[in-house]
């Protein structure tokens, strides 16, 4: 299993910018890409964007120009750097890892890190 923890959530005001965090642990060495997911009442779990264990990244349309993943040298930390921030990026942000099986994630859905944009 892999083991992750989200950080670097908060308050923010409209147009500003923000710093997500997601430090994996445990069976790393199965990852082939990770992803940052996100999800707001009544609505369901939301893709935000993936990058692969190759450096490549894939957004979707909503965020796309506006939020960046990366990854750490060490490739055990991935961020999303948001930017331009809009009231409707508020949610709950999470991430996680797969395996090269499609669908498949390798963590446990946690609790996230919460982004609130105010207008």
């Amino acid at each position: 299993q892999v083991q992750l923890v989200e950080s670097g959530g908060g308050l923010v005001q409209a147009g500003g910018s923000l710093r997500l965090s997601c430090v994996a642990s445990g069976s790393i060495f199965e990852i082939s890409a990770m992803g940052w997911y996100r999800r707001t009442p009544g609505k369901q779990r939301e893709l935000v964007g993936t990058i692969t264990s190759g450096g490549s990244t894939n957004y979707a349309d909503s965020v796309k120009g506006r939020f960046t993943i990366s990854r750490s040298s060490a490739k055990n930390t991935v961020y999303l750097q948001m930017n331009n921030l809009k009231p409707e990026d508020t949610a709950v942000y999470y991430c996680n890892a797969h395996s090269r099986t499609p669908g498949t994630v390798l963590g446990s859905w946690g609790q996230g890190t919460q982004v609130t944009v105010s207008s």
